[in-house]
């Protein structure tokens, strides 16, 4: 494996939400509410692809809508449309008891999207997990937990791996492919130097985590086994995706007192297992949700 390589001038005060689409690599600037999209050149800039006025935690392209995308945004998860604007299929975390955000977010091999809620402050057990169903129905699935991340599946969408990033913890969880019913979870790997953050699943089913506030990025075999460390110049690796044989990895520069030059920057680097591409969310024509909603941003 080679040693990561800074790929872009950028500098995110918080990169999530890295995926590769088979198309084109998109991430985001969480609280800055910017969804980027990284040219095909690794010295060019981040091209912006929309701009919200809220917090968005990460995006899946929705299949059959060309430039559409299903967003975990604010407090709840909305669809946004080429043209700009924003429809809203759910907000589950308006009128909690302390203030939220969704979080990380990612769409299933069966077509789903799955997003998780914090804390602003990361308030002890205020995060939720959703999931979105073809309908477009907004279902939690998962309370009490602190900092959902991930999630991440099995290429056969017959496994979730979960982080509650507060508690260093990452969770396997079985998932009925047919309906996105969970089973019971088990402890899949624990971090107690840092703080488990973005994830991805390769092509031998082992999984990719970025680990906050430790400057590595920890590949776990598929039995939990830790199988290999990359260490990076920035302390806050947050995100993770593979893009065939290449590793790209999010980071942030968020409450860092003395930042060094790389932190918040996006990495590569050529590894020896490839991924696939992050599935889209697969919405149903008889949803009721416009085709292509009018209006701007909720």
């Amino acid at each position: 494996m080679s040693t990561a390589r800074v790929t872009r001038p950028d500098r995110l005060e918080l990169g999530e939400g890295i995926r590769w689409t088979g198309e084109e690599v998109v991430l985001v600037d969480l609280l800055a509410g910017r969804l980027l999209k990284a040219p095909a050149d690794p010295a060019g800039p981040l091209e912006p692809l929309a701009r919200l006025p809220f917090p968005i935690g990460a995006v899946a392209p929705v299949a059959g809508r060309p430039g559409t995308w299903i967003a975990a945004a604010d407090t709840g998860v909305c669809l946004l449309t080429p043209d700009g604007a924003t429809t809203w299929l759910a907000r589950p975390e308006d009128g909690a008891a302390v203030r939220t955000r969704m979080n990380d977010a990612v769409a299933d091999p069966s077509g789903r999207f799955w997003a998780g809620s914090m804390g602003y402050d990361a308030d002890e057990n205020a995060g939720s997990l959703y999931r979105v169903d073809h309908d477009g129905t907004v279902v939690r699935v998962l309370d009490g937990v602190t900092v959902p991340n991930g999630p991440a599946f099995t290429p056969d969408g017959k496994a979730m791996y979960l982080a509650d990033s507060a508690r260093g913890v990452i969770r396997r969880h079985p998932v009925d492919p047919d309906t996105g019913a969970l089973g019971t979870p088990e402890v899949f790997a624990r971090v107690d130097d840092g703080s488990p953050d973005g994830m991805t699943v390769d092509a031998e089913g082992a999984l990719w985590v970025a680990v906050w506030g430790t400057g590595t990025v920890r590949r776990f075999l598929a039995d939990g086994t830790p199988d290999r460390v990359l260490p990076l110049p920035a302390s806050l690796p947050a995100g993770v995706c593979l893009e065939h044989d290449v590793l790209h990895i999010t980071t942030a520069r968020l409450g860092l007192a003395d930042p060094r030059p790389e932190d918040g920057a996006v990495f590569s680097v050529r590894v020896d297992v490839p991924g696939r591409p992050t599935p889209a969310f697969r919405l149903h024509d008889t949803a009721p949700v416009p085709p292509f909603p009018a209006g701007g941003p909720a």
